[in-house]
């Protein structure tokens, strides 16, 4: 998993966001309002992939940390 996959679908919400909803233009065979909404998708689908791999990644590196060392000395002043 690559570091800013997170960021990586956030900015393809964003930007198909402003696609879809802010821009109001008018162009024959393309649709940039359809083209936003493909982006949104395609960034939900990977923020979601993302979490999931980080939730797994997390929960495998939990169980390497379960030992408890306790040091006990005297106090010397």
């Amino acid at each position: 998993m690559r570091a800013g996959s997170i960021g990586a679908s956030i900015i393809l919400i964003a930007v198909g966001a402003v696609m879809a909803y802010a821009v109001t233009v008018e162009t024959e065979g393309f649709n940039i309002n359809t083209a936003g909404v493909i982006l949104m998708v395609v960034g939900a689908i990977g923020l979601v992939i993302s979490l999931l791999m980080t939730f797994m990644a997390t929960a495998n590196r939990g169980d390497a940390h379960t030992e408890t060392r306790v040091v006990e000395r005297d106090r010397t002043v």
